[in-house]
Parts: structure tokens; sequence; C-alpha cells
């Protein structure tokens, strides 16, 4: 033990004279520039908990302000299509076009004595379609960026973010982010707000960033985001529908905006243009922060030095391992996300069942709310964990998922364990999922993930020929059959005499090629004279 505190003690000094930090203590991001792709990783303590990509020349849609048009209204579907000048029109749900209460689970409303103006009046999903009807202009925000063939999702209750508020230029509601838990702090907090000077119709929100910050350095954030909105009515005002009035920032941007904390101890980047520009972004906020903000020079590529990509390699498997020897699987459907968990090699070492049981469930729902972040998988999530005997050992795995998915940016719905020892959850889909976007159907087992045996094979060979020798006319027999090696070793070493057989019955004359070029389940079935390929009825 004291040799180890030694050690440790000989490290920080080293440290300090050297001026080189440990890449696996403190929180951390680390910054890959390419010519086609930039990565971003947030490290804790050398442990890869966030990981965002952005394709260089991509539009940033989520968190983007559009002046559409009403092109339909969906009663059944409660819902409107806007044109907002993308590939396919919006998802406006008549919910999402009423002005939004506060989520009081995540904010304390904060009351400003009747500032502001009358209070406005009340408006039901009923009176959507007579405030908006077809043709009608409307300023919306993305909420949600287009899956598959579904278009993007939109709102028109808008914000506005900046490094320590939220700026809701069209809600009045004003509130404290509920993670700032000092009484005294949120005491303080709410005389500032009650003290602002706001515009008519508006309301801020207070991130978790504000607590211990300066009335100065609020103000000076909510003067900038009010010039921001100043020049998204211009645009507004001044364009015509369809047009983009404000584009999110890029991904450099909004990490310097939503990551540059007081927890964070550093931002190392690869690039010397984004490292400047980075600078430039923090130097009206903190001279303090610029320093956090350096260039790495290697040698080696910048995520080798600090591990991060044999951890983005490992932990996009469909099987995960967990530290105590269990293991989860992850499978994505298309109604919903199914992770299973296992003990795999976790026996315990002299422990009684029902700790390892619990010690993997719990080491599984940590790893669980890690994978979502890490993979951008969002919808309706059902964790079958391993059966627990004891409710408290439950409600442990319940309050540790809840835990782990608190430091989420995406809101996250969680219930109780069922008697059959199911958790089901949801997580807000914001952006299509890593895998959607770096990964595209197989091409040889068409995104199922399996393909067929060569026993499967060949007995499919056969029905065809079956098939097609049974139409053909009996003087036009000769047949050439191209297949995979595969499948070509189990026809030569088990089935030909099947095929001999095959012949004789039918007076045909068949021909077997491989082509290593094929799929295993590709066949070709053609005529040896005129090399026409013969398609099955």
């Amino acid at each position: 033990m004291a040799l180890e505190f030694v050690k440790n003690g000989i490290k920080r000094i080293t440290q300090f004279i050297t001026g080189k930090k440990d890449p696996t203590q403190g929180t951390r991001i680390v910054i890959n520039c390419e010519k086609l792709e930039n990565r971003v990783a947030l490290l804790e303590n050398g442990i890869l908990e966030e990981y965002s990509v952005e394709r260089v020349g991509t539009t940033h849609l989520v968190g983007s302000i559009y002046k559409g048009r009403i092109k339909n209204i969906e009663q059944g579907l409660k819902a409107m299509f806007v044109d907002i000048g993308l590939e396919k029109n919006a998802f406006l749900h008549f919910w999402d076009a009423i002005p939004e209460a506060l989520n009081t689970q995540a904010m304390e409303e904060v009351s400003r004595g009747g500032k502001g103006g009358q209070k406005k009046k009340s408006i039901n999903a009923k009176d959507i379609p007579d405030l908006y009807p077809v043709g009608s202009e409307i300023l919306v925000q993305i909420t949600k960026g287009p899956v598959g063939n579904k278009g993007p999702r939109v709102t028109t209750n808008i914000s506005l973010a900046g490094r320590l508020l939220v700026l809701m230029p069209q809600n009045e509601s004003c509130g404290i982010s509920r993670k700032i838990d000092d009484p005294k702090e949120r005491t303080r907090l709410r005389r500032i707000i009650e003290g602002l000077s706001l515009p008519e119709g508006m309301g801020i929100i207070l991130r978790t960033e504000a607590s211990g910050k300066r009335t100065r350095h609020i103000v000076r954030d909510l003067s900038i985001l009010l010039e921001q909105w100043k020049d998204i009515a211009a645009r507004r005002d001044s364009q015509k529908a369809p047009c983009c009035c404000f584009e999110e920032p890029d991904i450099f941007e909004r990490t310097v905006r939503d990551f540059l904390t007081e927890d964070l101890d550093e931002i190392v980047c690869d690039d010397p243009a984004t490292v400047d520009r980075m600078k430039e972004l923090v130097a009206p906020i903190s001279r303090r922060a610029q320093r956090r903000i350096t260039l790495f020079n290697g040698p080696g590529a910048l995520f080798e030095k600090y591990n991060v990509q044999r951890q983005i390699d490992t932990a996009f498997y469909r099987q995960v391992w967990l530290k105590c020897g269990g293991y989860i699987v992850i499978d994505q459907t298309e109604a919903l996300i199914a992770i299973d968990v296992n003990t795999g090699r976790n026996k315990g070492s002299g422990q009684n069942v029902d700790k390892v049981i619990l010690q993997t469930n719990m080491e599984a729902a940590a790893e669980v709310a890690r994978q979502l972040r890490l993979r951008n998988m969002g919808g309706l999530v059902v964790v079958d964990f391993i059966d627990m005997k004891h409710g408290k050992d439950r409600s442990a795995v319940y309050k540790s998922m809840v835990d782990h998915t608190q430091r989420d940016k995406a809101k996250t719905q969680i219930l109780q364990i069922s008697q059959f020892g199911l958790m089901e959850m949801t997580r807000q889909r914001l952006h299509e999922s890593l895998s959607d976007a770096m990964f595209e159907e197989c091409a040889h087992c068409k995104g199922h993930g399996q393909i067929k045996t060569p026993l499967t094979m060949s007995v499919e060979i056969q029905r065809r020929l079956t098939s097609v020798l049974a139409r053909l006319p009996e003087n036009n027999r000769d047949v050439v059959v191209v297949i995979h090696p595969d499948v070509m070793q189990r026809l030569r070493s088990s089935d030909d005499q099947i095929l001999v057989d095959l012949e004789r019955k039918y007076q045909a004359r068949l021909t077997f090629r491989t082509d290593p070029t094929y799929m295993r389940e590709q066949v070709l079935l053609a005529n040896s004279k005129t090399g026409e390929e013969i398609k099955l009825a």
C-alpha cells in the first residue's frame, strides 16, 4: 500500500515537471480530424464514454431551425407534414405545436413574478389545425433527424443552447436544471433569473454549468443567444418558405458548447486549424478554458495514443464482455433493441449464486447505458437480466440503470424490472444510430446475420433442377450449374449419387462449375448450348 502511494506520488511529480498528463486519468475529449470524417471521443479515466462521428460536408439537421409551409394535415395521426426544403417533408405532431411546459423532472420552474406581459391563452391540440391551416408558414426546429423512410421530426418550441443557459424565444417559462442540487446555489440562481431583463414572451433554462457562475457571465451568455435569435428572426422575416434560418453548429462548436465544463481536464486535437478555431470560440468566455485545448503532435495516431481506437473496435461487437466475466448481447430489430445478459465466465470464485448474478446484472446495467450512448441507439429497449430472487436486488439494478442514464443527453424512461426479469426502457432517438451511419446491409445474408449451410444449398439446388428439368424439352436438357466452391464440395463428397439419379430420371446432362466470386446462396442455371440463364417458373 505504501509502495503504491509512493509510486503514484512520483508519477504526479514527473507529470508536473514534464507537463505531460496521464492519459488514463481525468476527463478528456480527444478529437481526430481527417479528410472525410471528424471523430470526437469523451474519455473518463481512459474509458470511452461517448463517441460522435461527423462526415465532412454533411448538414447538421438536429437543432437547425427552418421556415416551412404546411403541406397537409392528417387528423387521424394528429399531425401535420411541413415542407422545409428537404427531400422528405417534416413530421409535426399536434402536441409539438403546443407551447411546451417545462419538464419538472429535469428542472425546477421559476416564477418571474408576472414579468413578461399577460399570460397567453392556453392552446389545445384541437386548436392546431385552425392555427396552422394548409399553406400557412411556420417556424420549426428539428428534434429528430430522418430515419429510414421517415422525414425529420420538428417542433414549434424553439430553443437555442448556450454554455450556461438555454433560450426559449417563444416560451416564457423559466427554470433551473435539477442536477444543481445545492439549495443555496439554487436560491442564488433563482434570484438571478428574477432579475434578468428578458424580452416579452421569452424564457430561459439555466444549465448545470451555470452553477457557481457570476451574474455577468449568465447575462453575457443570454445576450449572445438574444443576438442569435435576432438574426434568426431577420432571416425568417426576409425569406420565403421553405428556407433554413439557423443551422446547428458543427461537431467542434457543439463540443466546446456542451463539454468544455469545469470537470473537463483537457481537449486534445490533432489538427492545428481546429485547435485555433476552438480557442477563438472560448476566448470571449474564458482564458483559462483556452489553456485546456491542446494540439497533439504525435508521434503516432491520436486515437492510438489514448487507446480510443481499440475501444471503438471492441465496443460495437454484437457481444460485449463485462469486467466480471459476464457479457451482454445486443440485437437491433425493426421494432426494438433486445439486450440479453449472461453470466459467461463469471463463476463467482467462492461467492454464492445470488451475489454472482447481482454483480453481473449491476455491471450489465452500467454497460447497457454506456452502449446506448456510444452507439446512439434509440426507441424501445428491452433488457433481459439474469433472474434475481430478491426484490432488493432487482431494485438495486433498476437504480443503477437510472443513475447511469442520468448523464445521457437523450431523454430516457425506465420501468422497473418485471417478474420475468425484463426491463423496458425508451431512449430518445435524435440521430440515426452509428451502426446505420457506418454500416450497410450485408450482400451475403441480406441483413439477418446468417447464410445457408452447404447441405441446405444442396437440397435447394436439387429442387430447382427437378423443377427446371421437368419443364424442359427432352432433347434440350443440357444444363450448366454455377455454384460457390463450398456447395460444390458438398455435392462431390456427399450428394453426387443423388445428382446421377436425377440425370438418369430426366435423361439430362448436368455440368457443375464453381465461381469463387459467387456468394454461397447464389446459383446460376444456364442452357449449356446458348449460355442463356434458365429461370424458375
